[in-house]
């Protein structure tokens, strides 16, 4: 098990850029198998998730070749389905909660669809009821082994329908989509998910021959088609990870430029920050973080009332920055009411920064309140585990920011969703050492 071992309290100087976003490589990828033909995908980024989704593809028989740096062809032409009902998968596919969006191109393109309850983030329940209950309606036969936690759909041939989804699930709107499109007829969603990544997905479906309508809205309209073809795809910056070193500038009070990141994609995320008092400058496509060395001040609403700041379906904030605004509240002047509606389990990590002295209040498992020290009191650093993605990189945010030599165990959470952290913040300032 490998370890972080941080010196905080410098202050960072350069620029970095966002890697390719993670949650946009979980549905591309699985898209992959709805075609015989090659497909190219750009920017890919090399984190340990990811990598599990390509061995998993390349398991099912995808041919896979590695063109350069990020860059990959993949060809689903022998897809292997016995592979499917082995043991092998069963292991294999638990390893991953993006995994469950290979359901839907098998359903589509061969008729069956077969996959273990995954695994990934341990943030509360992540239900699957949105993905299973888009397949029913299409027309599949689902099943399910509760002795092997075993999910399988099955359908000699879709057929569009009219539905209603009962939450906006990206990974469930990606599934049903990546079933429609190859679905008799037409299938409309509505209260679709339709974050950046989720249309990035569609206009790589409609290059391929797909017929998507209402790409950006929560009213997709889709007409099936025969078959679909290869096409050549380059994914988004991470908007998650652009959001962490926003936090991370302002948390070490550090100059910061965050190049190529995607400016019109980025939603109401830089407003969020800057209501946190950070100054979020745009330049081109970059954001330019200055030294915050006055520190910064949280704004209150209107009528003078503590500030909120909740998660919601997009274009509302998305909930996996809410680990980051908490901790960067804790140097804030003020207090933020920190409402995380959508995981009951994400605001644990908090008894972590509580014992590096930071003064939050956890009301119950979706509310914190933290009020901010303004620097006039630092972190003190200790010896943390990292219990997800977003919490871990959070913890590495406030350990670069504390006094002394800060610990972090169970780095591989980490590495899950961040390529290469430690290097790349190595090269802007930062005292990290990677010990295993």
């Amino acid at each position: 098990m490998g370890v972080f071992k941080i010196e905080g309290g410098h202050r960072l100087k350069g620029s970095i850029q966002p890697q390719g976003a993670k949650n946009e490589a979980l549905q591309i990828l699985c898209a992959v198998l709805l075609t015989p033909e090659k497909v190219t995908i750009n920017n890919i980024p090399d984190i340990v998730d990811v990598n599990k989704l390509i061995s998993l593809l390349r398991k099912l028989g995808v041919k896979v070749k590695k063109l350069s740096k990020g860059s990959y062809s993949f060809q689903a032409d022998a897809v292997d389905l016995d592979y499917l009902e082995s043991d092998a998968f069963k292991v294999d596919g638990r390893g991953l909660r993006g995994s469950i969006m290979i359901v839907g191109p098998l359903l589509a393109r061969f008729g069956r669809g077969y996959i273990p309850k995954p695994g990934g983030d341990k943030i509360g329940r992540r239900r699957l009821d949105t993905h299973f209950e888009g397949l029913i309606k299409l027309g599949a036969k689902f099943g399910y082994s509760r002795e092997d936690q075993f999910y399988g759909v099955e359908a000699k041939k879709l057929k569009g329908t009219y539905m209603l989804l009962e939450e906006a699930s990206v990974t469930g709107t990606a599934n049903i989509v990546m079933a429609a499109v190859l679905a008799e007829g037409q299938t409309t969603i509505y209260n679709a998910a339709c974050e950046p990544y989720l249309q990035q997905l569609c206009r790589m479906l409609n290059r391929m021959g797909a017929k998507i309508s209402g790409v950006g809205s929560n009213l997709l309209t889709i007409e099936g088609v025969k078959a679909l073809g290869g096409t050549e795809h380059t994914m988004l910056p991470d908007m998650i990870e652009i959001g962490s070193w926003i936090g991370l500038a302002a948390m070490t009070r550090s100059e910061l430029t965050i190049t190529n990141v995607s400016w019109d994609d980025l939603g109401i995320m830089p407003s969020i920050f800057r209501k946190l008092g950070i100054t979020v400058e745009r330049e081109g496509d970059n954001i330019h973080i200055p030294a915050h060395t006055d520190g910064y001040e949280i704004q209150s609403f209107i009528d003078g009332s503590i500030l909120t700041i909740a998660d919601a379906p997009w274009p509302g904030f998305t909930p996996d920055l809410l680990s980051i605004v908490l901790v960067v509240a804790t140097q804030a002047r003020g207090s933020v009411l920190v409402h995380q509606k959508m995981f009951e389990s994400r605001l644990f990590f908090v008894d972590k920064l509580i014992d590096m002295g930071a003064k939050i209040i956890l009301c119950d498992p979706h509310r914190a309140t933290v009020i901010g020290h303004d620097f006039k009191s630092t972190l003190k650093a200790t010896t943390m585990t990292s219990p997800d993605i977003r919490a871990g990189v959070s913890l590495l945010i406030a350990a670069l920011s504390a006094k002394g030599t800060s610990t972090i165990q169970n780095i591989e959470q980490i590495d899950r969703g961040y390529e290469r952290i430690d290097e790349r913040l190595r090269a802007i300032g930062a005292h990290i050492e990677r010990i295993d």
